[in-house]
């Protein structure tokens, strides 16, 4: 194994978006969004987890390169089946910032997922992905429509429409 060399590439400016989902039954989403957990307001704890965890990247994943991030918005929601957590990582760097976005989301829903244990122990960490990411010798990607599409919960099957 080996870290890859990035010295000869140069700077520049790149952005990942990645998300997580934490799904969870209505009881726990009721108590989380009347803010009846013991330890505190998950929403917040999970956004500053989210950060910190972009920040410690490196530490966490091997061979992951330590840059400079010139920033970290992360925006934790509670939707019909649970948690989701968005991060959006920004660098000017010689390499990208999908594994801190990915670690950001992933840490901001096991965040959410430690202070509600107490309440259930049946959530599930799910969905941590990789929506877009710019910048680099390999330009720009983003995720088909599909998967970047907010999951809803599940609506009720239609009646057959008639045909012509």
């Amino acid at each position: 194994m080996r870290m890859i060399d990035v010295g000869a590439k140069p700077p520049t400016e790149r952005v990942a978006v990645a998300r997580a989902l934490l799904s969870m039954s209505k009881a726990t989403r009721d108590r989380v969004r009347a803010g009846e957990v013991e330890k505190g307001d998950v929403l917040a704890a999970a956004r500053l987890a989210g950060v910190m965890a972009a920040k410690r990247t490196p530490d966490l994943i091997p061979l992951c390169h330590p840059i400079s991030l010139s920033a970290v918005e992360m925006t934790v929601r509670l939707t019909p089946r649970g948690v989701e957590a968005v991060a959006t990582v920004r660098t000017v760097d010689r390499t990208g910032v999908e594994m801190e976005a990915l670690t950001a989301a992933a840490t901001a829903c096991l965040t959410a997922y430690d202070m509600l244990k107490r309440y259930e122990q049946g959530m599930v960490l799910e969905r941590v992905e990789l929506l877009e990411k710019r910048g680099g010798r390999t330009g720009t990607w983003r995720a088909a429509p599909a998967r970047r599409a907010v999951r809803r919960a599940p609506r009720a099957p239609r009646a057959p429409r008639a045909r012509r």
